[in-house]
């Protein structure tokens, strides 16, 4: 058994995606750097992942990604898909009794997305997860409502920084000594049910209730409406939802 502590980069841009189907799920954070080190029961470092991944639902990067992480569209292209990755990283990983360690749940979360949007398995996976973030927020005399940003409690916890932050196997690092530090028995992996959590719930597709938008026009006007002016008021209706006709006050 081991503790596999890893983090995640991710990107989204709604004006590049494609290959996607947005009714079956929500636009995704795809996932484009996984970074993870491997600690043995004694806390020392047994091992390193860190992989970039080729986006597949999105063909550019956001700017607001590649400054905050570095991660450029072009670096990108050269790297392998995200299923080769999650292979690689499954190698890794190696035993399904291992304890995943993380900084927050948006991580765990946001892998099992992809996993499911790449329709792969997360049979390889720990099911048992230690997040730190609340354990740490706790011991300053936080609250749940205002948890600890994972370079804020380094700096508190008097770890030397070494990397600059935003990069996954640099955060996965600092999550990894961060661990080291504040381990104690009553630190105990929770049971994340991948089956269940990565359920997302399916959006009933909503239309236009064509005969009551007539009913109410009926209404305000005290009369019967022509065949003439329910099509222009389902044109101008639905020319409206477009929002191209908005404009600033």
């Amino acid at each position: 058994m081991s503790f596999i502590i890893f983090d995640l980069e991710f990107n989204q841009d709604i004006s590049s995606l494609q290959n996607f189907d947005r009714e079956r799920s929500p636009c995704p954070f795809e996932i484009i750097q996984i970074g993870a080190v491997k600690l043995d029961l004694e806390f020392n470092t047994v091992g390193t992942f860190n992989r970039y991944v080729k986006p597949t639902f999105y063909t550019r990067i956001n700017p607001f990604v590649t400054e905050l992480t570095g991660i450029t569209t072009e670096q990108l292209l050269t790297e392998e898909p995200f299923p080769e990755i999650y292979k690689a990283y499954t190698m890794f990983i190696a035993e399904t009794d291992s304890i995943f360690c993380t900084w927050g749940m948006s991580d765990i979360t946001e892998l099992l997305r992809n996993i499911e949007d790449h329709q792969l398995s997360h049979r390889f996976l720990s099911k048992r997860v230690i997040n730190l973030q609340p354990y740490v927020s706790r011991q300053f005399n936080l609250s749940q409502k205002n948890l600890l940003r994972l370079q804020h409690a380094v700096e508190l916890l008097h770890i030397p920084i070494t990397y600059p932050f935003h990069n996954a196997l640099q955060d996965a690092f600092y999550t990894a000594e961060i661990f080291k530090k504040v381990y104690n028995s009553s630190i105990r992996p929770e049971v994340y049910e991948p089956s269940c959590r990565t359920m997302r719930p399916k959006h009933q597709k909503r239309v236009i209730d064509i005969a009551k938008l007539l009913q109410q026009f009926e209404k305000m006007y005290a009369r019967k409406i022509t065949e003439e002016e329910q099509e222009m008021i389902k044109l101008a209706y639905k020319m409206g939802r477009t929002n191209q006709f908005l404009k600033d006050l």
